[in-house]
């Protein structure tokens, strides 16, 4: 499945843990559209790694935070920011599952 509005991008950590960052910020009327991809792909983590959602320092599959800001203006914008932090299996379907790049 490929992603419309959220690019990631990739880094990984010294314990075989990787990091997902996206960003889009959208004006309002598109807001609703971010928020449906965001939640799918939470929906995907959680079905496809079910019950293992922790930090993966306690011992977690996954992991994930979301946060949404408002930017005022002349055309009002909604910013979101998604972080997802696995283990490598977990990047590896990650990767296959969005289409992004190794």
């Amino acid at each position: 499945m490929s992603l419309r509005w959220l690019d990631f991008d990739y880094s990984e950590g010294s314990d075989d843990t990787g990091v997902f960052d996206a960003m889009a910020s959208v004006e309002w009327k598109h807001a609703a559209d971010v928020e449906a991809e965001i939640a799918t792909v939470i929906a995907w983590a959680e079905a496809t790694f079910a019950g293992r959602r922790a930090p993966v320092e306690e011992g977690g599959e996954w992991d994930c935070d979301v946060s949404v800001t408002d930017e005022p203006g002349a055309t009002p914008r909604r910013c979101f920011s998604l972080s997802i932090t696995g283990s490598a299996a977990f990047c590896e379907a990650f990767r296959e599952r969005f289409e992004l790049e190794a």
